[in-house]
């Protein structure tokens, strides 16, 4: 329609080829297909000029009228998707949720009053498109392989902690093989099983198949009991910095070995078309959340 249109306006096939940037046969075929489409002939071609037979005016007139309406369609629905507005639905790790992700969406939600938060925390392994998941947050060493989109956003360091009480009690370790005599805790949904693998600055490796009294798969649970004086625990520093600088827990020194930094990423299914609500939040983590990091010396 949009060919027949450019036509009809301006008088010749050669002339809506060089405006439309198409060859003079692509432009006769797709009026040919129109009229093929309508069973109709709707112009009159003669050497010298072109007019419109009744069924060509008739259907030249109401193409212009939905192809206007259509263009007006795609503006009004453009403008609308500019403006971020809807739901998202956010799915993030349980501990991080609550110490990091409950401090700044209210920040979020002040700067973007058109979109409602949907977060689901809990710290299995959810499948984002099968789940109907906007965007998901995801603390690991790399990324890995996945079919969806990811962007780093700032990094956690993993410290291994102990309460002053069991330092007293149990004694205080000085290298990652002393942790074999100690009670440690065990995520239960780490990667590494229950080996914490250490690195030093020499490029040493050390890895320690850790044993204790208790098992979760959730930090928060984990904090109470090394809070509490039970054991050593190894957790991201945003989990544990609160205790460390109240004194309720101690950062242990293992002869300078210490755990892989690992990344915060924001994931989201890949599409040809980002909606503006992912996109602004995307970048909101990326700021907010990315300064607090780089506050706490992690780029």
């Amino acid at each position: 329609m949009a060919v027949f249109r450019r036509v009809v306006e301006l008088g010749a096939f050669a002339a809506a080829a060089r405006d439309l940037n198409l060859s003079n046969a692509a432009v006769s075929k797709h009026v040919a297909a129109l009229e093929g489409h309508l069973g109709a002939q709707l112009l009159n071609r003669t050497t010298r000029r072109l007019s419109l037979t009744e069924a060509g005016q008739a259907a030249y007139d109401r193409a212009v009228r939905l192809l206007d309406d259509m263009a007006d369609l795609e503006q009004a629905v453009g403008q609308m998707e500019a403006r971020p507005r809807g739901r998202l639905r956010l799915n993030a790790p349980m501990s991080f949720g609550l110490m990091v992700l409950g401090q700044t969406l209210p920040i979020f939600l002040d700067r973007y009053p058109d979109i409602t938060i949907d977060l689901v925390m809990n710290d299995r392994v959810v499948d984002l498109v099968e789940e109907g998941f906007d965007v998901g947050i995801r603390i690991r060493s790399e990324l890995g392989d996945t079919s969806l989109i990811g962007r780093r956003i700032g990094g956690v360091r993993p410290l291994v902690v102990a309460a002053p009480q069991y330092l007293q009690r149990r004694g205080t370790p000085h290298s990652p093989d002393d942790l074999l005599d100690h009670d440690c805790f065990h995520y239960s949904l780490n990667s590494t099983g229950d080996e914490w693998p250490f690195t030093n600055d020499k490029g040493e490796e050390r890895r320690v198949r850790i044993r204790g009294r208790m098992a979760a798969n959730n930090g928060d649970v984990l904090r109470n009991a090394a809070v509490a004086g039970h054991g050593i625990w190894r957790t991201p520093d945003f989990l544990a910095q609160a205790d460390i600088d109240a004194g309720r827990l101690v950062v242990l020194d293992l002869d300078g070995f210490r755990s892989a930094d690992h990344s915060i990423f924001v994931l989201y299914p890949p599409g040809r078309h980002l909606s503006p609500k992912v996109r602004v939040f995307v970048d909101f983590l990326v700021e907010v959340i990315g300064a607090q990091c780089r506050a706490h010396g992690m780029p």
